[in-house]
């Protein structure tokens, strides 16, 4: 069985992770084995790294420390759950990856593309085989996340032109790579939304969720 390996991107509130949900569910009565996973975060080395990322003061960190951590932390993730799990043949559905590192840091906190670039070279990250841009306005999907009782709100603090410069890169991304990413209107129901994903999966991937 090989394996596959799918992205879910967009800015705060857009409803990745309740997507990330039923894909897992659909895929699994299709007889697949999915891992689902996140970042940053994922393995529990991650994890830890994770909570100095999402907590605390939007200040807390400089872009180039808070891109180090990210990709210490997806280092962890690639070696400890997703490149394991790939080789067993599974799919894995994974909340954030590379395109997020891009719109946060890169296109709305100024970090220079090449940084980038040479530090995810270091680390081998693999391409998805299919992202999901999950596209909303920071207006909706702000008031969404801050409605939320947990408290990784560090990224909810930046101001919404902040989050408009992030709304602008994923959507750039998928516009530079259509083979890879495919829009999803995130006002849509959740439901909506699944079956617009499980549409994309049998078109690109030749799978019926």
């Amino acid at each position: 069985m090989v394996g596959r390996f799918i992205t879910l991107e967009g800015g705060e509130g857009v409803g990745k992770s309740t997507l990330a949900a039923g894909l897992q569910a659909a895929l699994e009565a299709a007889g697949l084995v999915v891992v689902r996973t996140r970042e940053p975060g994922g393995s529990p080395g991650a994890d830890e790294i994770r909570q100095l990322i999402v907590t605390g003061a939007k200040e807390r960190w400089s872009v180039l420390t808070e891109t180090l951590l990210l990709i210490a932390a997806r280092n962890d993730h690639l070696e400890r759950t997703i490149r394991p799990a790939l080789a067993r043949g599974c799919w894995v559905i994974c909340d954030r990856f590379t395109d997020s590192t891009y719109a946060y840091q890169v296109a709305a906190r100024a970090l220079p593309p090449s940084v980038l670039e040479d530090l995810q070279r270091i680390i081998g990250a693999p391409q998805p085989d299919l992202t999901f841009v999950l596209d909303l306005s920071p207006t909706i999907g702000l008031a969404r996340a801050r409605s939320r009782t947990i408290g990784e709100a560090r990224y909810e603090s930046f101001d919404e032109a902040f989050h408009t410069r992030v709304r602008k890169a994923f959507l750039d991304v998928a516009a530079r790579e259509p083979a890879r990413c495919v829009v999803l209107d995130a006002t849509a129901d959740p439901a909506g939304v699944l079956s617009s994903a499980q549409a994309a999966i049998l078109e690109r991937l030749g799978v019926a969720a």
